[in-house]
């Protein structure tokens, strides 16, 4: 008996810990802006003097966290701001739609915030065509690679293009369009990353102002 109540008691104290941790890691990630999961959780831990691994809660757990301190204590802000993204994100997805774009990220998660920016993925074969298309337009952008997880062991960068429209920061993933059956897998929990299609993000806009 003893025993098992010392197991218990083990287990609601890093069950605890974890929840603390969490909780300092979305604090830091919406008063700080920082968009990194695994960077946040480490923040929060030295923070709180936690030194051990096992401590360390799961991104799901911070995103949750991360949710309910928006709701709390960016009750006012943090919905204009999402729905300024999101509604910013329907402009751009109809200017790209030869390039079959998808909302993806914090902005169709529902935690995006006055750090985030709307982030696309884009489909071309060739991934020069997006950026002939900006350069036709006369869009100035800055240009990186991103490195997403196909599967548990593969691995693959794709290029990625920046810029700003109406105070908005934008963020283009360019991949070949035969990934279009097959998403990333998510930072948050390792799952098929959730994407949304130009109706699908008219459509949520859309169940927002039925809530009011």
């Amino acid at each position: 008996m003893d025993a098992d109540h010392a197991r218990r008691h083990s287990q609601n104290r890093n069950r605890e810990q974890r929840e603390r941790i969490a909780a300092e890691a979305a604090r830091i990630m919406a008063e700080q802006g920082v968009r990194d999961f695994h960077l946040a959780k480490h923040k929060a831990a030295e923070r709180l003097g936690v030194g051990d691994e096992g401590a360390l809660p799961r991104n799901s757990e911070i995103e949750a966290a991360l949710k309910e301190y928006q709701r709390l204590f960016q009750a006012d802000t943090q919905p204009r701001r999402l729905r300024q993204l999101r509604e910013t994100a329907v402009e751009a997805m109809r200017f790209f739609a030869a390039f079959e774009p998808r909302l993806v990220g914090a902005v169709l998660e529902g935690t995006a915030d006055e750090f985030s920016a709307t982030c696309l993925h884009l489909y071309a074969d060739d991934p020069r065509a997006v950026q002939h298309f900006l350069d036709e337009h006369r869009i100035p952008y800055d240009e990186q690679e991103r490195r997403l997880r196909l599967s548990a062991d593969t691995w693959a960068e794709y290029p990625v293009y920046l810029f700003t429209a109406d105070d908005v920061a934008m963020d283009l993933t360019v991949l070949p369009r035969d990934s279009q059956r097959q998403p990333p897998l998510a930072r948050v929990d390792g799952l098929p990353m959730r994407r949304a299609s130009l109706n699908a993000v008219i459509e949520l806009l859309k169940a927002e102002d039925a809530r009011g």
